[in-house]
């Protein structure tokens, strides 16, 4: 999440390219609102994106427009709402909105490659503490549920498919409705 639109400050160009370097290493893609063309709603396009990735990282420059920080603020809060895993990377004078002023970020400076592959290492271990918590929730399947999901997401782990067809048999989803939290939450 990051400014799109002309002029792009060419500090934000570099900290994508960056960004794009650390994250290949990782095989993980960039992908942005401008990786899809759906002819659709713009702000419903971004809201199906974030529930399909396991990550999301908001890029900030002093030099962007009030109402381009607002979108990405509330892009990275729409994220953390949905149980995403999120970065902040901003540039030496970006200012933090107040209510992200104690959220972790990453500056882009001589020590960015490094942090980022600390996150992103720390960010792929997740993934097995979300397992973990899944295995635990035996009396909690929605939660379960969520865990599993995001477990999914961060390591593409076929098996943890096979855990939510066993919760859900267990459930009866097939009696529920289809639009259930229950079955919005197996489809994954």
């Amino acid at each position: 999440m990051t400014q799109l639109g002309e002029p792009v400050p060419e500090e934000v160009v570099a900290i994508r390219r960056s960004l794009k370097g650390v994250l290949n290493q990782y095989d993980i893609d960039l992908i942005d609102a401008d990786s899809e063309i759906t002819g659709g709603d713009f702000l419903i396009k971004i809201w199906l994106m974030l529930a399909a990735v396991p990550l999301a990282v908001a890029v900030v420059h002093e030099d962007m427009k009030p109402s381009t920080l607002s979108n990405i603020f509330y892009e990275i809060g729409l994220a953390q709402a949905l149980g995403k895993e999120s970065i902040v990377i901003k540039t030496d004078k970006a200012t933090i909105p107040s209510d992200f002023i104690r959220t972790e970020y990453i500056k882009h400076d001589g020590n960015f490659e490094r942090r980022m592959h600390q996150y992103i290492n720390k960010f792929l271990r997740q993934g097995e503490w979300y397992e973990l918590l899944a295995d635990n929730l035996e009396r909690n399947p929605l939660l379960s549920l969520d865990y599993l999901r995001r477990a999914f997401l961060i390591t593409g782990e076929e098996s943890l498919k096979e855990n939510v067809t066993e919760i859900c048999e267990t459930l009866a989803l097939h009696e529920r409705a289809r639009n259930s939290v229950e079955s919005l939450l197996a489809r994954f």
